[in-house]
């Protein structure tokens, strides 16, 4: 196995699908999936609205 292999490998769960959640956008309300929990009295973005709320 190469290292390229072995790192895709790392960061995909070995295959496994990842589990998404249902969410809705704080910005544009938009309905989206997210690959974590939503917590409540959190804001959730969509993968638009996320770029502009994202920090450098």
């Amino acid at each position: 196995m190469s290292f390229d292999n072995r790192r895709d490998n790392r960061h995909s769960g070995f295959g496994a699908p990842r589990k998404m959640f249902k969410a809705t956008c704080a910005d544009c309300g938009k309905e989206c999936e997210v690959p974590f929990k939503p917590t409540e009295g959190r804001p959730v973005y969509c993968r638009e609205c996320y770029q502009k709320h994202r920090r450098f």
